[in-house]
């Protein structure tokens, strides 16, 4: 099993599909990359058995097809000391010796069989299509992702709802403080459907997927979802279960409306938030018709801030609290140069809205609940 490759190239897709690993796997030969080798065409697959993640390179030179498992981190570490130049892999099929031959050395390591590596089959069976460019796929995981809960209390919520209906797709994320409501309509649907993907391949794939318009290829079931884009596959296993009614936590009549710029106010909050108690990070927002004040206190170290922040404001002057880690990022991810806050009163949750929308194929809502500021 013989090929060469340059080595830029190689790294560059081992360290892609290198963050499906798991840093603690149950089977140790999950710890290695499987190099499958057929003709020119060099397969490389990474798993830890609920994500797997493959990738494809063209290789010159090859011969005896084969395939090996190479312990991923000391591979990686090998590559990233290469400046640019072509490798010769010298692979024996037999003993799994692995000689990697430079312009000016050569780097023996020990491989594994392998045919020990798990078989990796996505099913087919009873599937959905979606297509959509990559564009949509890594914005509805990156306005999305940062909302999602953290631990397993709520299985449920740690990954992203996927909502298919009238022909668009609504990515939902919520932690039980925020929620996030990303709808893209310039996509090809099946019928209607949903489905709850897991953090970790989003996180993957946010990491990956291009930024130019290249198609992307979503296929699911019950079990698993199967995305693939350019020389890339994602196969992951779906959290089971059922999400919660979102749409309930979304606020019907806020009569109140709030118009800001954005950067302001998330720099003030920066600022001011270093007075707040660090339990709590609780912030008060006092609104009148052109001025918003913020303001932090910490009672038990007897500190205090407050700035003004120029506004537009329609309605009765009120005063609401919210966590200000949480009130930043909803700012950070809304990702226009206004944005339009409604209130209902000071005890129900925050409409955040971009002024405008960045497409006409998109629509983006956050909602933040609130603190009580007693």
């Amino acid at each position: 099993m013989n090929f060469i490759v340059s080595s830029t190239q190689l790294l560059n897709h081992l360290q892609a599909v290198s963050r499906a690993t798991a840093s603690k796997n149950t089977m140790e030969i999950l710890n290695n990359f499987l190099f499958k080798l057929e003709g020119n065409k060099l397969t490389i697959t990474a798993s830890d058995i609920e994500t797997t993640m493959i990738t494809s390179i063209d290789v010159d030179n090859a011969s005896d097809d084969g395939i090996i498992a190479i312990d991923a981190k000391r591979l990686i570490d090998i590559l990233k000391e290469f400046p640019e130049q072509p490798l010769t892999f010298n692979i024996n099929n037999q003993t799994f010796s692995v000689d990697i031959v430079s312009e000016n050395g050569k780097f023996s390591v020990l491989g594994q069989n392998g045919a020990d590596f798990p078989q990796i089959n996505s099913q087919r069976d009873n599937v959905s299509v979606i297509r959509m460019s990559s564009d949509a796929l890594l914005q509805g995981f990156s306005k999305t992702l940062f909302a999602t809960m953290t631990d397993n209390v709520r299985p449920q919520l740690t990954g992203i709802f996927f909502e298919i209906a009238d022909g668009k797709i609504t990515f939902v994320a919520t932690d039980a403080h925020k929620l996030v409501c990303y709808t893209r309509a310039d996509v090809q649907t099946e019928g209607d459907s949903s489905f709850i993907f897991p953090r970790k391949p989003a996180d993957l794939l946010k990491n990956i997927l291009p930024k130019s318009d290249t198609e992307v290829v979503l296929t699911f079931n019950k079990q698993e979802a199967v995305i693939e884009f350019n020389e890339y596959t994602l196969i992951c296993r779906l959290i089971e279960g059922s999400y919660p009614n979102y749409r309930a936590i979304i606020p019907n009549d806020s009569p109140r409306k709030l118009t800001v710029d954005r950067t302001d106010l998330c720099n003030c909050l920066r600022r001011v938030s270093i007075f707040s108690n660090q339990a709590s990070n609780l912030i008060k927002l006092s609104i009148t018709a052109n001025q918003l004040t913020v303001s932090a206190q910490d009672i038990d170290f007897s500190i205090s801030a407050h700035e003004r922040v120029k506004c537009q404001y329609e309605g009765d002057d009120m005063e609401i609290g919210f966590c200000s880690t949480y009130l930043i990022q909803i700012l950070s991810n809304l990702g226009s140069d206004e944005v339009v806050v409604n209130f209902s009163d000071a005890v129900k949750p925050g409409k955040f809205v971009p002024l405008n929308q960045s497409s006409a194929d998109e629509d983006v809502l956050m909602i933040l609940m609130p603190m009580s500021i007693n």
